[in-house]
């Protein structure tokens, strides 16, 4: 099992930043590609941005790049999304997620934590 915690959720304005962060517990964390997903109220949950196991390979939704950047620290078993220019469709609950697989499919992530609220006002 893998324990999954995020935090640095909030309230901002458009065109501020906020940095989520998300701490592992559990198996060795260094064995899982991790990945942010969000969902916003009525939509269906969406891959964000998603990272290799040493960090060396990331993806992002066409929606963030360059303006997200995912990133980890394995040594402290912990994922982090810096998100700056943040627009009003930014808002939704950010979860973060952890499988084995090289995949940025939502049904093959194995372990999730429990979500952080962004909301961004315009």
């Amino acid at each position: 099992q893998v324990q999954l915690v995020e935090s640095g959720g909030g309230l901002v304005q458009a065109g501020g930043s906020l940095r989520l962060s998300c701490a592992a517990s559990g198996r060795t964390f260094s064995n899982y590609h991790m990945a942010w997903f969000r969902q916003a109220p009525g939509k269906e949950r969406e891959i964000v941005t998603a990272i290799g196991r040493s960090g060396d390979s990331t993806y992002y939704a066409a929606s963030v790049k360059g303006r997200f950047t995912i990133s980890r620290d394995n040594a402290k078993n912990t994922v982090y999304l810096q998100m700056n220019n943040l627009k009003a469709e930014d808002t939704a609950v950010y979860y973060c997620a952890a499988t084995t697989k090289v995949t940025i499919h939502v049904a093959l992530y194995d372990y999730w934590g429990q979500g952080t609220q962004v909301t961004v006002s315009s």
